[in-house]
């Protein structure tokens, strides 16, 4: 059994999530999520959707990105 490197559950279904040359080991989607989605720069929700990034930054949407200030982002559909 492994080891979710968020909330430290043993447990027999673990699974690794590979990113950027790391490996990480989590137990259920919550404690990946938790750990490797990116928080929007405007409104600080953790981004599970798409999201936009812009100039190295992360937006849940072009609106927190206008609201930063960052021009001609729009939302993909």
């Amino acid at each position: 059994m492994a080891t979710c490197e968020v909330c430290g559950n043993q447990y027999g279904m673990t699974f690794e999530v590979h990113a950027q040359g790391a490996v990480h080991v989590f137990d259920c989607f919550s404690c990946a999520i938790h750990r490797m989605a990116p928080i929007c720069e405007h409104c600080r929700v953790q981004i599970i959707g798409q999201g936009v990034e812009v100039e190295g930054q992360w937006y849940c949407g072009a609106h927190c990105a206008r609201a930063e200030g960052k021009a001609g982002i729009v939302d993909k559909v």
